[in-house]
């Protein structure tokens, strides 16, 4: 049995590492002794020292080493000999095996009942190493002892209908998973929490003719997340679906949408739900709105980390600091477009500045801003959101996508009268812009004369740095991507080979490339006189303007993605 070797009361060591003074040591063992709890337990809540500073002092007090457990994966194969819910219960984390001696992370070696619960159920004896609970929750949480379980739960599966419990907001993770209930549940809320796990956007339930596959969409690729499910088990997992996002189970015929929260440890994340009938049976796509994956993605939501190149960036800055104006951003579904207007918001608004947004949906909460959510089954649009937030006194204001007519003047009204505006719409390009308003019946001089600049974005995906291998440049790879081989000889080219960080993709996140068009003087003439796009994009280009293909073959040159990845997005004529 594991016996840990006591050499210093933890208070001595405390003191003598500088973290505590005998007189707080004292007051905290006071409070702990009314509380029932352990000195260490009182620290924590109190947050008196570091929680990785108090494990390295509860590792010195036993004599065991501190593992700090950073970016650390456990390996694929001890989930094979040991159910992840032991590893939650204690909790703790298997480091290695060799010469018979199992390793393992844990956060209290003076639990020695647990430890020896521990060795009787695996049947050998350990070696303990200390770490933080944090750390070993975040090891677990980030390795793929998930997909262990759902293989497991898949095996036990068969078609129920699922009536959903009377339960408020529902509390998703893996050790909730692991508990007894309803098998459907369990391998929906599997498919969901390994989702999150891998930062995907969407995940996707296709019905086929003998088979259920299930997708993520990651970085803005599908990939197959499991083995196909069989067909048998297409009606219960809808169903439950369904039930989440309380559409009616009944109803195969029509499309439905639909959505759901769930509180995942700490955060809660939004679904949104759709079902298609199609002719295999309804196919559904879930959307996952996490505002922590927002957040991140956003580098905490400044625009230095989005991957713009210095003269767009220089650029786009200049324009979100001026008084008022339209600042468009353009771009596909998923092309990062909200993300770049909370980035510029964020640097631009001050507490001295009254700054709103009508979204669909508020992706992610920016501090000191008044954000409204469209809900048009209630009759909030767009249009009728944006009357109502000039009656508040807006500096600046915020509209999620203009999508019609009405909204599309309101909002240059709106930048004529003296406010800043931001907001999106779809156009491939930002020349199309142009064309795209003029469509809507929107008379050219309102628009130019409200228009700053007009930025074109897309996403692609970054190498991972992890598996990251130079490749060689070869006259028919040059070829095939529009590239000159003579100059494309002295850069190299690299591309991820896969692995465990990246789960086997070779990317891992994402970044922008830009067109930045700034509507200077002579643009506003030019659209003015109803000069063609392919005139005013010339212009531009005498001006110094980078297109999106310009921007992608930078981003290979530097190393950030690859020459497959940046074909994904855009297309190879528009590169001179």
């Amino acid at each position: 049995m594991a016996t840990p070797v006591k050499r210093a009361p933890l208070e001595e060591i405390l003191v003598k590492r500088n973290l505590m003074t005998h007189s707080q040591l004292e007051e905290c063992g006071q409070r702990a002794n009314a509380h029932h709890q352990s000195l260490r337990a009182r620290i924590l809540e109190e947050s008196l020292i570091e929680e990785e500073d108090l494990a390295k002092a509860l590792a010195e007090q036993y004599g065991l080493a501190f593992e700090p457990l950073h970016d650390f994966r456990i390996d694929p194969e001890f989930f094979d000999t040991i159910p992840v819910e032991w590893m939650h219960r204690q909790p703790f984390a298997p480091i290695s095996d060799q010469d018979g001696l199992l390793t393992i992370a844990v956060v209290d070696p003076q639990d020695l009942r647990a430890i020896d619960e521990l060795e009787l159920l695996l049947g050998r004896e350990v070696r303990l190493v200390v770490s933080t609970r944090s750390a070993i929750e975040e090891t677990l949480a980030a390795s793929e002892g998930n997909k262990q379980v759902l293989t497991r739960i898949a095996a036990e599966l068969h078609p129920v209908l699922v009536k959903e419990d009377e339960k408020g907001e529902e509390i998703l993770s893996v050790e909730r998973i692991t508990k007894d209930q309803s098998p459907v549940v369990k391998l929906v809320d599997t498919i969901i929490l390994s989702a999150l796990q891998k930062h995907a956007s969407d995940i996707h339930l296709e019905a086929k003719e003998r088979a259920v596959e299930v997708k993520f969409r990651i970085d803005g690729v599908l990939y197959q997340a499991i083995e196909p499910l069989a067909s048998s088990l297409h009606a219960p997992l809808i169903s439950r679906l369904k039930i989440m996002s309380e559409l009616d189970i009944s109803e195969h015929r029509i499309p439905q949408d639909g959505r759901f929260k769930l509180r995942v440890e700490k955060r809660t994340v939004d679904f949104r739900v759709s079902i298609l009938p199609s002719v295999f049976g309804e196919s559904v796509v879930i959307r996952i709105l996490d505002k922590t994956t927002v957040a991140s993605g956003a580098g905490g939501l400044r625009l230095d980390a989005l991957g713009f190149n210095p003269d767009d960036l220089r650029r786009f800055r200049r324009a979100i600091t001026r008084p008022y104006g339209m600042i468009l951003v353009t771009g596909p579904t998923g092309s990062g477009k909200t993300t770049t207007l909370y980035g510029a918001l964020n640097e631009v608004h001050t507490s001295e500045d009254k700054t709103i947004t009508i979204e669909d949906p508020v992706e992610y909460e920016l501090d000191g801003v008044v954000q409204i959510p469209v809900n048009e089954k209630k009759g909030l649009t767009f249009s009728r959101g944006l009357r109502s937030i000039l009656r508040h006194d807006p500096d600046k204001i915020m509209v999620g996508e203009i999508r019609d007519q009405e909204t599309a003047q309101i909002a240059i009204q709106s930048a004529l009268t003296g406010h800043l505006v931001f907001t999106t719409v779809h156009a491939n390009n930002a020349f199309d812009v142009i064309t795209r308003f003029v469509n809507l019946g929107i008379e050219r001089y309102n628009f130019v004369a409200s228009l700053s600049c007009i930025l074109a974005q897309r996403l692609v995906r970054a190498i991972c740095p992890s598996c990251k291998v130079p490749v060689e440049a070869s006259p028919d790879l040059c070829r095939d991507f529009g590239l000159d081989f003579e100059k494309a000889k002295p850069f190299t080219f690299y591309e991820g080979k896969g692995c465990p960080e990246c789960f086997g993709l070779g990317y891992r996140g994402r970044r922008a490339i830009t067109e930045f068009l700034d509507v200077n003087d002579s643009i506003k003439e030019m659209i003015l006189a109803g000069r063609s796009a392919s005139e005013i994009r010339n212009a531009a280009f005498s001006q110094g303007m980078t297109t999106l293909r310009q921007a992608a073959v930078q981003k290979v040159i530097r190393g950030e993605t690859t020459l497959r990845e940046i074909n994904r997005v855009t297309p190879i004529e528009d590169i001179e």
